[in-house]
């Protein structure tokens, strides 16, 4: 068997004290989670979370920093994600954009909103990528390096 871990970003955005989440349907079940999803065959990190942010708020994002990698290991399936996080800020919305399947919208919540909603998340990366976030972790996004021959 081959071992593929799942790369995946995720937008981390604040304003105003108030974090960017999408509200989603996964394997019938309501919950929140960043603006997240997979890194496509041809793109940069970078590429790949703007996209997945407009695909799932209709937002246009403009990450200007990583706030942190993870590796999480799904407790019930056989499944290794690493989750690369950005921060930056959101452009304008298109309301007229049509979002992902499964994705119900997007949500704006406080640390404690979140925290409130604990059972209802994604998976543990949500709350420890905004704890990084408010921790104060930004790393320059120079350290992210394209090559190609």
């Amino acid at each position: 068997m081959v071992w593929k871990p799942h790369v995946t970003v995720a937008a981390i955005v604040e304003q105003d004290g108030r974090f960017l989440l999408v509200e989603e349907m996964v394997e019938g079940r309501r919950c929140f989670n960043q603006p997240a999803g997979h890194w496509d065959p041809g793109e940069t990190l970078l590429d790949a979370v703007v996209r997945e942010t407009l695909e799932e708020t209709a937002y246009a994002f403009e990450p200007e920093y990583l706030t942190g990698i993870y590796h999480w290991e799904h407790p019930a399936k056989d499944l290794t994600y690493l989750r690369f996080a950005f921060g930056g800020k959101l452009g304008d919305q298109r309301p007229d954009y049509t979002l992902d399947t499964g994705i119900i919208g997007p949500v704006w919540m406080t640390p404690a909103e979140i925290q409130a909603q604990s059972g209802h998340l994604r998976n543990v990366m949500v709350q420890r990528c905004m704890a990084d976030y408010l921790a104060g972790n930004r790393y320059p996004l120079e350290i992210l390096h394209s090559l190609t021959d």
